[in-house]
């Protein structure tokens, strides 16, 4: 599945999409769990110890935000669209 990361993250991961290997019945934390494999630069961009998403982080799929859905736990299909954004400042 292509991952299209933003901002920061394209540096960390040298791109505009990564292609994540995708397994029926993943979730958003696989698909993030894979990822920060691939680029273990993400891990302290992505995650709290907890492994709960980082304050202003955000996954979007499908052009909606996976707080609005099961959060980390959302289902992922391999047609999805996956985004992930990191906090931006700006003013």
């Amino acid at each position: 599945m292509k991952v299209k990361v933003f901002a920061n993250f394209r540096e960390i991961c040298q791109g505009k999409s990564i292609d994540v290997p995708f397994q029926h019945g993943n979730q958003v934390i696989d698909i993030l769990e894979t990822l920060v494999s691939l680029y273990p630069a993400l891990e302290a961009e992505v995650f709290t110890p907890e492994r709960t998403l980082k304050p202003f982080v955000h996954v979007f799929l499908n052009g909606r935000n996976v707080i609005h859905e099961n959060g980390l736990h959302t289902q992922v299909n391999d047609s999805d669209q996956f985004a992930l954004f990191p906090p931006v400042a700006g003013g």
